[in-house]
């Protein structure tokens, strides 16, 4: 029995351990039936590497891209292009941050983007040198020779599967790039290129797919797309798509059998596509979807990623601490200055603007102005800080109705702040206030002559605006003439080529007013035309306004009661005015009734002395608690220490109208309380006033 017993127990085990062996065999014949390969691929990313730049950001869609690894080892890592420049973190350092970023990733092949050749096509062959994967294009080639500039394609083996890429770059790129960049270089027709690529592929390399990586896109405005490659240039299987950014959630089909992928732009997606094949390497099926940020919302950025771009940006100090020129005055970009009226800072960047395109004129908004630049030492960093947006330059064509109709959109509120307010150079023009809107631009010259509403002029902008960013929707249909780099290299450049920097404000920008003493590059300008505009105010002649002159006690009051529309329900108790006309008696009686002025008497106004520059201030905080209905205590006490003299009500008064913007210093702390104000003083303080309180 015992022997009987062990026989069985050896022929059972011969029995689990062929069955064993039969189920190794059953599976591997599994395997071999079918493999999946993962290609996952991003474009248009513009060196956007954070979440606060609009998408995900490079160190989570690093987790994502390690985690799909982890599904599936067989994934290749593509991106179709404008990938390293974009940002003032790419810009600094000439696109080497972010050769860093993708190889940390893990990236195995790029197309080269329009944008790509931003810092000129040696800089780019540079930078292929410090990147682990090829940077890919078939049709870029040089035009002493016809020999290409990069590597045309690449072939991939995984799993056993022979996965062919080549690339391709829009031949936008000759006016979508600085032409300077592209000097020397032919972008030969991409679909002529395509179809020697598929037949290298298949028929030398032997390949099991193609792949084209294309920066090209599928937009209806392009000549070369994505689209007329697939349908021209059949066997491709996959087309990974930029230059559009268009988002294709599952892909498109085109031409007679390539699937068009592409992930939208700035990291918002990661594309995925997944390609079965069979036991003898035949493609079989073709799936594409996207991981949007939104479905990435709870994922982790990938701790070595984030920790990159974080020293990155620690070593850039350094280089935005460099010197580039010099300026011998501050250079003003104070929010409520460039979002309300001609700066030097602003007429520095579109002189830039101009420059670096000899466009006609040159145009754009104040509200990408975000910094000034102090007087002394200019630095890079200075620039980033005025321009921090990346955004960069083209060039359009508009006729001279469409940029009167810009310059009516952009200073519509004007004299009130809005960030569409347009900084120009190579054209001038005035704002008659007494206008309606949408017809008050007036006298605007381009080039120094008369604008013809039916020409077509060449404008230099940013991409923001040639978009119809801030409403410019009148931009959005101009024909693009060129596209260049961004914004602030355009201003270091042209501060480094110009410095010392004497900037001024030279009148382009004005408001019409009918005084010839008062300059179009004066300060006041602007608030006596807004005063002036609404009646509210009267020049000492037709044809003058006497900015200087000084404002007595009765003027200042009338200002504000005809600003405030008080009528008075009772006589002035003050007996000094009598030989003043009737209207100004009863304005000092409709000032007295609202509890904006006091008598230095019972009886007596003293209206002919000048106003003092306390009691202008008393006079506006009692305006302001009469019109909003109630007290107003200011934050903090006003910074002046000429005021410790006044009393608690004048110096409470001060620091009200300092605080409300109504009033300012004349430095070093000083107030100057008693110092005479003058008539464009009087204006501004009043302009602003109503302004404020009307808004």
């Amino acid at each position: 029995m015992a022997v009987m017993k062990r026989s069985f127990l050896i022929l059972f085990s011969a029995v689990l351990v062929l069955a064993g062996f039969a189920g190794v065999q059953t599976a591997s014949a599994a395997d071999s039936a079918e493999k999946t390969i993962t290609i996952l691929h991003t474009n248009d990313t513009h060196a956007k590497v954070g979440p606060k730049d609009g998408g995900m950001g490079f160190a989570k869609l690093a987790t994502l891209v390690k985690e799909l690894e982890a599904d599936n080892p067989n994934t290749l890592l593509l991106d179709a292009g404008d990938t390293l420049h974009g940002t003032p973190f790419a810009t600094v350092e000439k696109g080497e941050s972010i050769t860093q970023i993708m190889n940390k990733i893990g990236y195995d092949g790029m197309a080269a983007g329009n944008h790509d050749f931003n810092y000129g096509y040696d800089r780019l062959l540079e930078l292929r040198e410090m990147l682990e994967f090829p940077i890919l294009s078939a049709n870029v080639r040089y035009k002493k020779d016809e020999t290409r500039l990069l590597k045309p394609y690449e072939v991939k083996e995984v799993d056993g599967v022979k996965i062919g890429i080549f690339g391709l770059s829009t031949p936008e790129t000759h006016f979508k790039t600085n032409p300077k960049n592209v000097e020397g270089l032919d972008f030969t027709d991409p679909v002529k290129e395509a179809q020697e690529m598929v037949q290298v592929l298949k028929e030398t390399e032997q390949v099991d797919v193609v792949v084209a990586l294309t920066h090209l896109g599928i937009d209806a405005s392009s000549t070369d797309t994505s689209i007329k490659v697939a349908e021209g240039a059949p066997g491709i299987d996959i087309i990974v798509d930029g230059h559009s950014h268009s988002t294709l959630v599952n892909g498109q089909e085109e031409g007679e059998n390539t699937l068009i992928v592409s992930a939208g732009e700035h990291t918002k997606n990661l594309g995925v596509v997944q390609l079965t094949f069979d036991a003898d390497n035949n493609l079989t099926d073709k799936n594409a979807r996207l991981i949007t940020q939104e479905e990435a919302a709870n994922t982790a950025e990938d701790s070595d990623v984030k920790a990159l771009i974080e020293n990155i940006k620690k070593e850039q100090d350094g280089i935005l601490s460099e010197k580039i020129g010099t300026t011998e005055t501050l250079l003003d970009g104070v929010r409520e200055h460039v979002r309300a009226g001609e700066t030097n800072l602003g007429n520095l960047l579109t002189d830039a603007m101009i420059a670096a395109t000899d466009a006609d004129a040159s145009i754009t908004n104040g509200g990408g102005i975000r910094d000034s630049i102090q007087a002394g030492d200019i630095t890079k960093g200075d620039v980033i800080n005025v321009l921090p947006f990346g955004n960069f330059l083209v060039t359009k064509e508009f006729t001279g109705e469409q940029i009167k109709a810009a310059l009516e959109h952009g200073t519509s509120d004007y004299p009130n702040v809005k960030g569409a307010f347009p900084h120009v150079a190579g054209m001038t023009f005035e704002i008659d206030l007494k206008a309606e809107k949408g017809n008050r631009v007036t006298n605007l010259t381009i080039d120094g002559k008369p604008a013809e509403l039916a020409k077509t002029y060449t404008v230099a902008t940013n991409d923001f605006m040639a978009v119809g960013g801030d409403d410019y929707t009148m931009f959005a249909d101009g024909p693009l003439v060129n596209e260049y780099g961004a914004l602030d290299e355009i201003l270091i450049d042209y501060i480094k080529e110009n410095s010392p920097i004497n900037a001024k404000i030279e009148g382009r920008v004005a408001a019409a007013l009918p005084f010839n003493d008062v300059s179009k590059t004066a300060w006041s300008r602007m608030f006596i035309a807004d005063l002036y505009s609404k009646d509210l105010i009267k020049g000492t002649s037709a044809t003058t306004f006497s900015p200087k002159a000084e404002l007595t006690r009765v003027q200042f009051a009338s200002m504000l009661v005809r600003a405030l529309d008080l009528k008075a329900t009772a006589k002035t108790p003050f007996t000094d005015i009598s030989n003043f006309p009737k209207e100004i008696q009863d304005e000092i009686a409709a000032a007295f009734e609202a509890g904006l002025v006091k008598g230095v008497s019972a009886t007596k106004f003293n209206p002919k002395a000048s106003i003092k520059r306390y009691e202008m201030a008393l006079m506006l905080e009692r305006a302001y608690e009469y019109k909003t209905e109630a007290d107003y205590k200011a934050k903090e006490d006003a910074p002046f220490t000429d005021i410790s003299h006044l009393t608690d009500e004048a110096k409470e008064a001060i620091a009200a109208a300092y605080e409300l913007q109504f009033v300012q210093g004349y430095g070093n702390n000083d107030f100057r309380p008693t110092g005479k104000a003058s008539r464009e003083e009087a204006a501004k303080v009043t302009s602003v006033f109503l302004n404020k309180v009307n808004n």
